[in-house]
């Protein structure tokens, strides 16, 4: 029997001793098992829950959190608030395979990658709600059998067992056809204690993103090492006055993409965070590297609200005109071809992508990253699961992903078949065989927090370089449990 409802056609009862925020909770989730309210359906905005039930935003806001909290709706900034397609039961008649995605191309990339007579019932999540639901997820026993995430969160969720390694599900595909396909160091990128948890969806790499325009005007190089680039800086800084030299992710409004950019630097001098028995970030090196991107501050040629900056505001900058260099990550390809309203092969006619320019002790360097497919433990069907996998990082999957995305294949066999399309795949693809890793720890996204206050923490001076390398190399020890390898030397 429905809830009773008042004369305006509500069930909230505002004066009575329940909640109003748990009425509508639980009104919501009755509609929800009802089938008012399917899989994937829309539910109401937040003003029309207020109109229809007669009450305010912070009970309304309140409900749908919570219910969000507990993995029964998804809400999007932008699109509204949907049935999470994964909150109900499996159907016992059924093979479903369920996938986890974030929003973006990835939802399109799966159903057309995917064989036509597998049943798949996707749900999409913000890019950064994906940590939080799969976990959510797990904990609640209701884990999606495939997933897309990120390569760095691989070592954590493969240390807690969520994660089926793929010797175990399919050994014979994997040493005789991924693995010695894969481009650069992703097979390293997706490996836990010997064994190989996920396969590379895509791959990026960091580098410098620079104006030709204004290069080509100065007559001025594209900068191999740290000297060049500062000289470079500084003519650009002299001809335009009006725009930054340099700009970057610089702190923690960045989130990972400044530990991105930062790692990137630290690997232009041959710094390492940490290795499988110390960490290695205390060394004279790493004050090199944060001693030098303190130095663009203090002489104006990159902007001292870098640390302020929001992960995709200095790419937005170098679209705008507003910056002449950005350091960032190949995958911003997309977002500036947007931004200047171009499609993605074009973008090599204005733009430079670059390695960052070697340090004193390095050499050019980049960073690989990328997202992956995964299987988790609790998969209802994994030996389906992994076969969806097998077709999603098929050579013509993944090329296919590249032309949706500008993302590099990360299978050498792919590579051929888009090589010809975006003349920006051939350098990135390049940067890729001789980029580095992210730290392989199941303690990254601690870690990780941690390089972006080190960073922030030293480009508006609060901490000198050398103390700011001891400090966050002890946090890191603490947190890992690792010993620190050797000290930095003092200013």
């Amino acid at each position: 029997m429905p809830a009773p409802r008042d004369r305006n056609g509500t069930i909230i009862d505002r004066d009575g001793p329940i909640p109003v925020y748990y009425q509508l909770k639980l009104y919501l989730l009755e509609e929800i098992l009802s089938g008012k309210y399917g899989p994937g359906d829309q539910l109401p905005t937040e003003a029309e829950l207020c109109r229809v039930h007669g009450i305010s935003r912070t009970p309304v806001g309140r409900a749908l959190s919570e219910l969000a909290n507990e993995g029964v709706i998804v809400r999007y900034r932008s699109r509204g608030t949907f049935v999470n397609p994964h909150w109900a039961r499996r159907n016992p008649l059924q093979a479903e395979l369920r996938v986890l995605v974030p929003e973006g191309p990835w939802e399109s990339l799966v159903r057309e990658g995917a064989p036509p007579h597998f049943d798949l019932t996707l749900a999409v999540v913000p890019p950064r709600e994906l940590r939080r639901a799969l976990k959510l997820a797990v904990a609640e026993g209701q884990a999606p059998d495939v997933a897309v995430l990120d390569s760095v969160w691989v070592p954590e969720f493969a240390d807690a067992g969520f994660l089926w390694s793929l010797e175990d599900l399919d050994k014979e595909w994997l040493t005789s056809s991924f693995q010695s396909d894969a481009l650069g160091p992703l097979s390293e990128a997706n490996t836990y204690q010997g064994h190989t948890y996920a396969a590379a969806a895509e791959a990026d790499v960091a580098g410098l993103w620079c104006r030709r325009d204004i290069l080509e005007a100065a007559h001025l190089e594209k900068p191999t090492t740290w000297a060049e680039l500062a000289s470079v800086a500084r003519a650009i800084s002299e001809r335009h006055p009006d725009i930054h030299s340099l700009v970057m992710p610089g702190g923690t409004q960045g989130g990972e993409t400044t530990t991105y950019c930062l790692l990137a630097w630290l690997a232009s001098n041959s710094v390492t965070v940490l290795d499988d028995e110390a960490v290695t970030l205390d060394s004279r090196r790493a004050v090199d590297a944060l001693r030098f991107l303190r130095m663009l501050v203090v002489e104006d040629l990159m902007p001292r609200d870098v640390v302020r900056m929001s992960r995709d505001t200095p790419i937005r900058m170098l679209a705008e005109g507003e910056a002449a260099m950005s350091a960032g990550g190949s995958y911003e390809a997309r977002v500036l071809a947007s931004s200047l309203g171009l499609p993605s092969q074009e973008l090599s006619e204005r733009f430079d992508f670059i390695p960052i320019p070697g340090g004193p002790d390095g050499a050019q360097a980049s960073l690989a990253g990328g997202m992956v497919y995964v299987v988790f433990r609790q998969a209802a069907y994994p030996a389906l699961a992994v076969q969806l996998v097998e077709h999603l990082v098929a050579p013509e999957a993944l090329a296919a992903m590249s032309r949706a995305t500008a993302q590099i294949p990360p299978r050498r066999s792919a590579l051929p078949l888009v090589a010809g399309d975006d003349p920006l795949l051939l350098t990135t693809a390049d940067m890729l065989k001789q980029a580095t890793i992210r730290p392989s720890t199941p303690e990254y996204a601690r870690v990780s927090t941690q390089l972006q206050a080190m960073l922030q923490s030293v480009l508006t001076g609060r901490m000198g370089p050398a103390a700011a390398a001891e400090g966050t190399a002890s946090l890191i020890a603490a947190i890992t449990g690792l010993p620190v390898k050797q000290k930095a030397s003092r200013e």
